[in-house]
């Protein structure tokens, strides 16, 4: 039975390649792929992902909102609510929670904006 499609002349460019080779193209072109939805994650960040990933670290939703609102306010939210609250933790030596609940009580963000004073966040969200 012949093939009726153009399969044999699509893979003419891929049939002197050997199987490192195919594996070697394959992961070049997943990365293609790939590298610029990694890159929109790291530069691009919304309120709503940045809740999401406090409430993923154990905060409620109101305290999750009441942290974000904070980081909008002092234009930290495009290095990750999460990452305000984690830098806090370990620079203060307290837990999570801890550095967390104070933000969301309006504390310690003087202190939380100090640590980010000398890096710039890819965009500020929002």
């Amino acid at each position: 039975m012949k093939r009726t499609d153009d399969y044999l002349k699509r893979r003419e460019h891929l049939a002197k390649l050997d199987d490192g080779q195919l594996e070697e193209r394959f992961w070049n072109l997943v990365g293609q792929l790939v590298d610029p939805l990694l890159q929109l994650g790291r530069e691009n960040t919304t309120p709503a992902i940045e809740r999401s990933v406090l409430l993923r670290m154990g905060f409620s939703s109101l305290e999750a909102r009441d942290i974000v609102q904070g980081c909008l306010e002092r234009g930290l939210l495009g290095h990750g609510a999460g990452h305000v609250v984690y830098k806090l933790a370990k620079h203060e030596n307290i837990e999570l929670r801890t550095a967390g609940l104070s933000l969301a009580g309006g504390d310690n963000w003087d202190k939380a904006a100090a640590l980010f004073a000398d890096s710039s966040p890819a965009q500020n969200g929002g």
